[in-house]
């Protein structure tokens, strides 16, 4: 793959702002850029899991995700592969705790599409693009909280992905190739670092950090 065609995973289930995406990546790369859409985070995730993107484009408001737990399943996923975040949700809480949850970048759906191609750039440039917001940003017990969310390990966050998606033990051992025990481990890792006492405690300060309110 060129530098100058850049792979992007454009992660949105309205069609039309699809386009307006890849309109933008057009402007913004006239040698064009190699897309791929995905209309869920589930499609998502099977996409990257055999697939190298050079950047994730995310809509917050998509059918499989809530607030911002899409955004910690494939940051999860991608490692180092940026993430940008594109919603219609605006102001400096929302900035704050997408930044915090590991995205590179936060592009609001009212971006002209001149800042919008500009902010691209940057995105496939390693850049960071975040909007300045007169709103501020996470109150201390919101930032305490995603702090402790953040600082969990990739495989650690695999486990709570998959708590939160339902999964026993055993299933989250076979999606990860792990033992049952392992699992019992990075959960015991898991509520000393977020400070919970069983999975439901952790589920909650989970859904609390990656709650869009």
């Amino acid at each position: 793959m060129t530098p100058s065609r850049p792979a992007v995973l454009i992660v949105d289930d309205h069609p039309l702002f699809r386009d307006a995406l890849k309109a933008a990546l057009q402007k913004a790369f006239p040698d064009g850029a190699d897309t791929a859409e995905a209309a869920s985070i589930t499609a998502a995730m099977n996409t990257v899991s055999d697939t190298r993107y050079d950047l994730l484009l995310l809509d917050l408001n998509i059918p499989d995700a809530t607030g911002f737990d899409g955004l910690v399943k494939l940051k999860t996923a991608v490692g180092d592969t940026p993430v940008y975040v594109v919603s219609a949700t605006e102001g400096g809480e929302a900035y704050a705790r997408a930044q915090s949850l590991g995205a590179s970048g936060y592009l609001p759906k009212s971006l002209s599409s001149e800042d919008l191609s500009a902010a691209l750039v940057t995105a496939l440039d390693g850049g960071t693009w975040f909007p300045v917001s007169e709103g501020g940003g996470l109150d201390a017990e919101s930032e305490a909280v995603t702090a402790r969310l953040a600082s969990l390990t990739p495989a650690q966050r695999r486990v709570l992905n998959g708590l939160s998606d339902g999964l026993l033990n055993k299933q989250i051992a076979y999606e990860m190739g792990i033992s049952e025990a392992t699992v019992k481990a990075h959960m015991t890792a898991i509520f000393r670092k977020l400070g919970a006492n069983n999975r439901t405690q952790a589920l909650l300060i989970f859904k609390e950090a990656t709650s869009a309110d």
